[in-house]
């Protein structure tokens, strides 16, 4: 099977030949002290294991594997960000903080450890205070956010989007689409508890962002559908704290289900199978809405928040897959604990509808010794060592 095939057949509840192999990423604290533990400089981790897959595959007598997905696989690259972004600044820097404004219009405090380009992408486990959100009211969302957001604007789409799109036509790797969910983004402009305000005091004007954000993805999504068909449709949603969601499933079914419906309704008409909602925190009393809007799949599954994958699996059964679901904390123990958590994903693997893997980025509390005895467990476990 291609790994294209393999992520499709696997999600799907099909019957592909092994489960991918897909452990998780570090983050750049992470990296530091894998590089401090052994993980020579300069080197890919991936790699690095990849070079220890098969040496275990040779050292049982087992022909090489397919195992080694493309680090770099190629994407549509077409962006569903505010274009133009704001003006990033710093506004301030004392007591060992910058305040900036970033470049979504909000005014944000975090470490000067770190710089304000971090705010822009999760290249750490790194701490933010916001202090304003660019919309205080229904006139800035009017003024200063939809304009940004054309979904005709050239500068959305890569030179040479045609050509990449005819390329990823004939790919033997699965293709993702992500952009964000409605409640994300609109967290994005209001603020938390600016938008769960507004959900309560003014529930029209939340609806009205809702359908601005619904309509503006689904016209970027029209163009890349005309010209390729992703395997996934992927959004970004965090909306659950440990042990809650922030929102209620009914204020989700109101507020995002039309979102939701719009775009998985699109992109299914187009042949697209697998619609993905990656949300932090506990996330079971949110799946059966999400089911309801047809998504069929979620992510990262988070254990410490309290999710537990063998109890979803007996609720839901087939309706929904999983990615994710292997607990940090004991990737950090190693030994038993790991051995224990790897034993207790191991039943929804052979069930299917899983591709086990680190429930969030790896922590630097993983050491790169008890990484590497990860990764050899999850690659047996997933059928590479078979």
């Amino acid at each position: 099977m291609t790994h294209r095939e393999r992520f499709v057949e696997t999600l799907l509840f099909g019957k592909p030949d092994r489960i991918p192999f897909t452990p998780g990423g570090p983050r750049e604290s992470t990296l530091r002290a894998w590089h401090a533990q052994g993980l020579p400089e300069g080197a890919n981790y991936m790699d690095v294991l990849f070079g220890q897959i098969a040496a275990r595959r040779a050292e049982k007598g087992l022909p090489p594997a397919d195992f080694r997905p493309r680090q770099r696989e190629e994407g549509v690259d077409v962006s569903f960000k505010m274009i133009p972004t704001f003006e990033e600044k710093v506004l301030e820097h004392k007591d060992g903080h910058y305040i900036v404004q970033d470049w979504m219009g909000a005014i944000t405090e975090i470490s000067d450890e770190f710089d304000y380009t971090y705010i822009r992408q999760a290249r750490d486990f790194v701490t933010r205070k916001w202090h304003r959100f660019p919309v205080q009211s229904r006139a800035d969302f009017e003024e200063r956010i939809k304009w940004r957001f054309n979904a005709n604007d050239p500068a959305r789409y890569p030179a040479d989007f045609e050509e990449r799109c005819a390329r990823l036509r004939n790919r033997d790797f699965p293709l993702t689409v992500s952009f964000n969910g409605p409640f994300w983004q609109l967290r994005e402009f209001c603020g938390f508890e600016g938008l769960c305000e507004l959900v309560l005091v003014d529930p029209e004007f939340v609806r009205d962002m809702a359908t601005f954000w619904r309509d503006f993805c689904s016209d970027v999504m029209q163009v890349i559908l005309e010209r390729v068909v992703p395997d996934m449709l992927h959004f970004s949603e965090d909306m659950a704290y440990k042990e809650h969601p922030m929102i209620s499933p009914e204020m989700t079914e109101e507020f995002c289900g039309p979102c939701y419906r719009q775009w998985i309704g699109q992109a299914r008409a187009a042949g697209t199978k697998l619609f993905a909602i990656d949300s932090d925190g506990r996330i079971d009393a949110l799946i059966p809405v999400w089911i309801k809007c047809g998504v069929n799949c979620v992510d990262p599954i988070e254990v410490a928040a309290g999710n537990d994958i063998a109890a979803m699996r007996a609720t839901f059964g087939k309706k929904v897959s999983y990615r994710g679901g292997v607990d940090k904390r004991a990737m950090a123990a190693g030994g038993a604990t790991l051995k224990a958590e790897l034993a207790r994903n191991r039943p929804i693997v052979r069930d299917g509808g899983f591709i086990p893997g680190c429930d969030h980025g790896v922590p630097p509390d993983v050491s790169w010794p008890n990484f590497q005895d990860y990764a050899l467990q999850l690659a047996e476990l997933t059928g590479w060592l078979d």
